[in-house]
């Protein structure tokens, strides 16, 4: 089977001393464990970016450029990247229209056209109710249990 990250994840993935942290560190090893394909695209890179770099006192991290573009090398390294196809835009503009996107929600659904594109089907993310309107399968990261 095969997952694409959400950004909220690697955000978490990046904190230590964040008190999800462990959870997802849990839920992406114990992916990885038993052999599924644990995706990242170009857009979790671009908003991981912008809150990465953002001072805290903004609702950011706060990191330095180097340290933000040394966390996307070792994303890439531990995860699979999958580029964007051209198709993402086509698959973006019918969801958006089909499910009456507005604000925000055009990243989420962007996210949604790049699985559409790859043929994934399952999404890891701490906001399950913002991908409920979609035709994917949502996984929260605390209900993946290692295997005994």
């Amino acid at each position: 089977m095969t997952y694409l990250v959400d950004t909220n994840l690697l955000l978490r993935f990046s904190q230590p001393a964040h008190s999800m942290n462990s959870i997802v560190v849990n839920a992406i090893e114990t992916l990885l464990s038993r052999g599924e394909e644990v995706c990242i695209c170009p857009q979790n890179m671009i908003e991981f970016w912008a809150v990465a770099t953002r001072p805290i006192a903004n609702n950011g991290l706060g990191l330095s450029i180097t340290d933000t573009i040394q966390k996307l090398v070792d994303f890439k390294d531990t995860l699979t990247f999958k580029f964007d196809p051209p198709e993402v835009y086509t698959h973006w503009e019918i969801l958006a229209q089909a499910h009456s996107v507005s604000g925000k929600q055009v990243h989420d659904a962007r996210l949604v056209a790049v699985m559409i594109a790859h043929g994934i089907t399952h999404l890891l993310t701490f906001n399950g109710n913002d991908f409920k309107r979609y035709p994917i399968t949502v996984v929260d990261p605390s209900t993946i249990q290692p295997q005994p």
